[in-house]
């Protein structure tokens, strides 16, 4: 019998946690679907999806078989061995994509971080040691290390940190005409998130994604989609280069991969992975059969017609019903986003206010998140039912009017 739990509080994260986030003033306890309840037994409903986290919601049965199988079988073993569960979901995600080959991480920045060291090596070997710039898009983001802090274009998050990685250029979004200008000869890279998660869900657009193909081919440097946050069914297709018919060289995953677990995986060409020969990148963890389990039943779960379909289907019941409450307070200039990654945009009269809403929506029992001062982003499960949609825009409402009365 195991000992009793000691008592935890919101206070012991102040005394104990480095201080790198502000968690909110409740401590989740269970989930079970799109329902959460905290250590009072409070009820919420979860649009937040653990961040784009929890693909299938919250103690999936499918999840817990595939984990509890697994861990009465094998933890870990190093990557001196393979194991059955990673060569499962590599075969699954080498079928289902464009991609040859796969490195497992535990992560989106070990995921990011193995693309980008990728591609110089590419580069490298191709073309010689001249060619190692990388081009990414303003308000970008792409992990914590430094590698991915200085590749994404927001200084808030890599400056501080002394000298950073040198041959990183940052363009504007979705203006072709700045990447035209910015690419030459020594690119190696252009990377780019089919959807701006992190600084507002803003999505690309087909020509500039179709133009960044060219240049990239062009000039001979690879193209990396970074899906960390829009993959694995998020948007409404499997991987959201889908939508679009861009084909990137190299595309990274995490985030809803594992739907919870932790997992980030490196997708890839042949022909660029090959670069990547024994003992020129590696992860302790990475490839763990727990991890790639879990993952493999996220995948199995997803990549149907049904729930990719019901994921489009959902998105626009969401945003139906965001429209009206935004005309209603005269809250949202714009409901943009794709699939099950919502963002909306504050109006000019409550621009800044996100964070106010966050915490309304948190005293009428609702999870939601932010992405940057300006927009309410929405991430829930890609099961969430109409009844949980329906209600939790119910309190979404209330929570608005408190502030608008306010």
């Amino acid at each position: 019998m195991s000992a009793p739990h000691t008592p935890v509080s919101r206070s012991d994260f102040d005394q104990v946690i480095v201080p790198t986030f502000a968690p909110a003033s409740f401590i989740p306890v269970r989930g079970e679907g799109s329902r959460v309840w905290d250590q009072t037994g409070r009820e919420l409903i979860d649009l937040s999806g653990g961040i784009a986290v929890n693909s299938l919601g919250h103690a999936h049965p499918k999840l817990i078989e595939a984990l509890s199988e697994q861990a009465g079988k094998l933890w870990h073993i190093s990557n001196i061995f393979t194991n059955e569960p990673a060569l499962r979901l590599a075969r699954k995600l080498v079928d289902a994509t464009f991609a040859d080959r796969v490195f497992f991480s535990n992560s989106g920045a070990e995921a990011n971080e193995a693309a980008f060291k990728l591609a110089r090596r590419y580069a490298r070997d191709v073309y010689g040691p001249e060619k190692f710039e990388i081009i990414s898009a303003l308000n970008s983001f792409h992990g914590r290390t430094l590698f991915t802090v200085s590749v994404a274009g927001q200084p808030k998050y890599s400056d501080g940190f002394g000298p950073k990685i040198e041959g990183i250029t940052h363009v504007p979004f979705n203006d072709l005409a700045a990447l035209e200008g910015a690419i030459s000869e020594k690119t190696c890279a252009v990377v780019l998130e089919p959807i701006q998660g992190e600084s507002g869900i803003l999505p690309a657009e087909q020509a500039y994604l179709e133009g960044a193909r060219r240049l990239c081919d062009q000039y001979g440097a690879l193209l990396i989609f970074d899906e960390v946050q829009t993959g694995v069914g998020r948007t409404g297709a499997l991987y959201d280069y889908m939508h679009y018919g861009v084909t990137p060289d190299i595309l990274t995953s995490a985030k809803g991969l594992g739907g919870g677990f932790p997992i980030g995986a490196t997708l890839a060409t042949d022909k660029v992975a090959r670069h990547f020969s024994v003992g020129t990148h590696g992860s302790t963890f990475g490839g763990n059969p727990l991890a790639c389990a879990v993952a493999e039943a996220v995948l199995d779960v997803v990549n149907t017609p049904q729930v990719l379909a019901g994921v489009r289907e959902k998105h626009e019941r969401f945003k139906a019903r965001l429209l009206s409450i935004g005309q209603c307070y005269g809250l949202f200039s714009q409901v943009r986003g794709r699939g099950l990654l919502i963002g909306c945009v504050l109006d000019a009269a409550w621009k800044g206010r996100a964070g106010e809403v966050f915490t309304a929506a948190e005293r009428e029992a609702l999870m939601v998140l932010q992405a940057g001062p300006d927009v309410v982003r929405l991430a829930p499960s890609l099961l969430i039912e109409d009844a949980d949609i329906d209600e939790g825009l119910a309190r979404f409402e209330r929570a608005v009017a408190s502030l608008a009365k306010a």
